[in-house]
C-alpha cells in the first residue's frame, strides 16, 4: 500500500501548479509563444487544440503541426535550443501546462515513470515526423490531404473515429501538405462526391476514405 501510494501520478504532475509548473489559459488565436522568443519552459496540453507555424525568410507561413491534448511541445529547449523555431497558436479555448526546464530535468531524473512516458512520446513524435517526410516526397497532394484528414479525424487511434475540431480551414490544410487552397478545395470536393467524407461547415470522414487510402485506391491517384 506504501508503495501504491508513493507511486508517481503522472496526470496529477502535469494538470497541477507546483514547483516550477503552472497552468495557463489561452483563448482562440492567443500565442502561446512565437517564432524567435526565448525557449525555456516545456508545455504539455491537457485541454483544446494548438497549431504550430514556422515563417520563413520569405515571409511564407507554413503549418508543421496541429497538436491535441496529452501532447508536449517547446521541448527542443531541453536539447539546446535558446530560440523558438516556430509560433504555437490556440485552435480554440486551451489549458496548458508550462514547466521550467529545471523542473522538466528534475522530474525527467527522479520520475522513471514520467521518464518512459516522455521518451515514448518522443519516440512516437519522431516516427510521426518521418512519415510525414516520407508523405511529402512519395504522395499526391490529394493523398496527403487524404491521410492529414484521417490524422485529424483520430483513425487508427483507442476510440471510434471524430468529427475535425475546431473546423479546419482549406487554407490550413493546405499549408499543412504543402499546396495550395484551390486544390484543397477541389479535393475535398472530390472526396464528399465519392462519399468518403461529409463536409457541411464540420469535417466528417468516413472509414471508406481509410480504405481508399490503405488499398492505393486509383480515385486518389492525382497526377501533379
Amino acid at each position: 500500500m506504501a508503495a501504491a501510494k508513493n507511486a508517481f501520478n503522472q496526470s496529477h504532475f502535469l494538470a497541477k501548479v507546483g514547483a516550477g509548473k503552472q497552468v495557463l489559459e489561452f483563448h482562440k488565436n492567443q500565442h502561446v509563444f512565437e517564432q524567435g522568443d526565448v525557449a525555456d519552459m516545456v508545455f504539455y496540453l491537457q485541454k483544446g487544440k494548438v497549431k504550430l507555424t514556422v515563417l520563413s525568410e520569405q515571409g511564407k507561413e507554413a503549418v508543421v503541426a496541429i497538436l491535441e491534448p496529452g501532447q508536449f511541445f517547446g521541448e527542443s529547449c531541453m536539447n539546446g535550443h535558446k530560440l523558438r523555431i516556430s509560433t504555437t497558436t490556440a485552435m480554440d479555448d486551451c489549458v496548458i501546462t508550462a514547466i521550467t526546464k529545471e523542473a522538466m530535468l528534475t522530474a525527467l531524473h527522479d520520475e522513471p515513470k514520467f521518464s518512459e512516458m516522455f521518451m515514448a512520446y518522443l519516440l512516437t513524435r519522431n516516427s510521426r515526423i518521418e512519415e510525414d517526410l516520407i508523405d511529402q516526397l512519395f504522395n499526391s497532394s490529394e493523398r496527403r490531404l487524404a491521410r492529414m484528414l484521417l490524422l485529424l479525424a483520430n483513425f487508427g487511434k483507442a476510440g471510434s473515429p471524430q468529427p475535425i475540431s475546431p473546423n479546419i480551414s482549406q487554407e490550413t490544410l493546405a499549408e499543412m501538405i504543402g499546396t495550395t487552397r484551390s486544390r484543397v478545395s477541389h479535393f475535398m470536393n472530390k472526396f464528399r462526391k465519392l462519399g468518403l467524407i461529409d463536409y457541411n461547415g464540420h469535417i466528417e470522414v468516413h472509414n471508406s476514405l481509410l480504405s481508399a487510402v490503405l488499398h492505393d485506391n486509383p480515385q486518389l491517384r492525382e497526377h501533379e
